[in-house]
């Protein structure tokens, strides 16, 4: 019941009200005050909850300054009850042991060093940037990123991954020494979304957290009003080259060990918490969801990855040959137990622009064709996912979920029964939630163990795989899958 309230409070009560209520429980003055016992059973009450808060929450709070300030508070009243309570030496040890791992500085009040600047997916394809082991997002994190001009000059900005849009384009506007003369005429910059499909979209000034919502494809555009129609993708989005890349070289084991390596270190960096926040919209909002956001956003990139891998390969018998082995990539998935690669291939070959591709399909030999049979089923959504849900039950720590399906079932909960009934908190609700997001936990519970060289074709690999050039345009992949195979039906 304790970690069911730790995961879900936000839903009925704010993180800062929900410590002031805990404040508010912790009985302070002399023991004198309090029947025998009494003080002290409430006393460890409030720390064990406190306790738990803490190891749930941990780096989120750095983010929280409200609710920074109320532990900080609530920790020095803990503090001046080590003398009299010797029998929570133990909790007050822990308490201050989790406070400092927190940073919640309760003497030093001194500003924290500058923090490195984190490079996102796709920042600027640099390899050693994408070799990087994958650390959590924060929304203060500062990353770098390019802010297009309508004729595809740029700026780079340096901002934090929570900034507002009205605060990135105070940053390009520095950058490009903009005039507060042109802002008067009405000359003022707007942010746009620029995907690879030519759609386009006014960000507000008071959004947030845009740099992880942006499409596989999509770049940031500074323009006014009236050069907003001009706007068009860059020309590398739409001008496509077909042509051999490092999936014909490499071996399927070492792509799928790679895939799974790269969507550990995703998968470890989401918070249990950026589930809840994600569905029911709690109230850190975007801030805290980068991380989830970006694991989504790398499923669907490694589903689009997969068509346009065969839809640039021009030779029939190379192409099925291709087929062929990303089909053996999300075998060795499976068998990592990283059912979202496997998941997200699977997708990817279902591409209508690429199930289309009947001459292909014909050439795979019929024990690929068996093995991808089995794979469909495996991922067919009748009955609620059945044969997945079944065959994820018998796996055992460390695997990697198809997330979307968890927030699939977050969502049916949500909207399923209500948070309050007679302004009384919907504790069964609750329990569910909790218990759905107890099985991220679960699948957590253990380190990945894969043995990768560090040899320099591995190193190649390795750069391939976390840094995908993929086409996200459907009718893109339509025009190319015509062109390679114009009376498929």
């Amino acid at each position: 019941l304790l970690d069911d309230i730790v995961l879900t409070h936000s839903l009925f009560l704010p993180t800062e009200r929900f410590l002031q209520q805990l404040q508010q429980q912790y009985p302070g003055g002399p023991p004198a005050r309090w029947e025998e016992g009494s003080g002290l059973r409430r006393k460890r009450a409030v720390l064990a909850v406190l306790l738990h808060f803490l190891e749930t929450y941990k780096g989120l709070l750095q983010e929280e300054e409200s609710a920074g300030k109320v532990i900080k508070e609530l920790y020095l009243l803990i503090m001046k009850d080590t003398s009299l309570y010797h029998e929570l030496e133990d909790e007050i040890i822990k308490l201050h042991q989790l406070v400092e791992t927190v940073e919640l500085k309760v003497a030093d009040e001194t500003p924290p060093p500058n923090k490195q600047v984190k490079p996102l997916f796709r920042h600027f394809r640099r390899i050693d940037s994408c070799l990087q082991t994958r650390v959590a997002f924060r929304g203060s994190d500062e990353i770098f990123c390019r802010v297009y001009m309508p004729d595809h000059s740029y700026v780079t900005i340096r901002s934090r991954l929570s900034a507002s849009v009205q605060d990135i384009l105070a940053s390009v506007t520095e950058k490009l020494q903009y005039s507060e003369e042109q802002s008067a005429r009405g000359d003022a910059l707007i942010l746009v979304t620029v995907a690879s499909s030519g759609e386009k979209a006014v960000l507000q000034p008071s959004e947030e957290c845009v740099f992880t919502t942006l499409g596989i494809n999509s770049h940031l555009f500074a323009c006014t009003r009236d050069s907003f129609d001009s706007l068009v993708p860059l020309p590398e989005e739409i001008q496509v080259v077909p042509g051999d890349t490092e999936i014909h070289r490499a071996e399927p084991e070492d792509v799928a060990n790679h895939l799974t390596a790269f969507h550990w270190e995703l998968f470890r960096c989401i918070h249990e918490l950026e589930f809840v926040d994600y569905v029911f919209h709690g109230e850190r909002g975007r801030r805290e969801t980068a991380n989830l956001e970006l694991l989504l956003q790398r499923c669907s990139e490694v589903q689009h990855w997969v068509g346009t891998e065969l839809l640039l390969c021009e030779g029939l018998g190379k192409r099925a040959h291709l087929l062929k082995k990303l089909i053996k990539i999300a075998a060795i998935c499976k068998q990592n137990q990283d059912m979202l690669s496997f998941y997200a291939i699977v997708i990817g070959l279902n591409n209508a622009a690429v199930s289309r591709l009947r001459l292909t399909w014909e050439k795979l030999p019929g024990k690929f064709k068996n093995l991808f049979r089995k794979f469909e089923n495996l991922t067919d959504p009748c009955r609620n996912h059945k044969t997945y849900r079944e065959v994820l039950a018998k796996m055992k720590p460390p695997l990697i979920p198809f997330v979307p399906l968890i927030l699939k079932d977050l969502t049916f909960l949500h909207e399923g029964s209500k948070t309050l009934l007679d302004g009384l908190v919907n504790v069964e609700k609750l329990h569910c939630i909790a218990e759905k997001v107890r099985t991220v936990r679960k699948y957590r519970s253990r380190p990945l163990c894969l043995e990768l060289e560090a040899s320099p074709a591995q190193l190649q690999t390795k750069a391939y795989v976390r840094q995908l050039r993929v086409i996200d345009n459907q009718n893109l992949l339509f025009e190319l899958s015509y062109k390679l195979e114009p009376g498929s039906q």
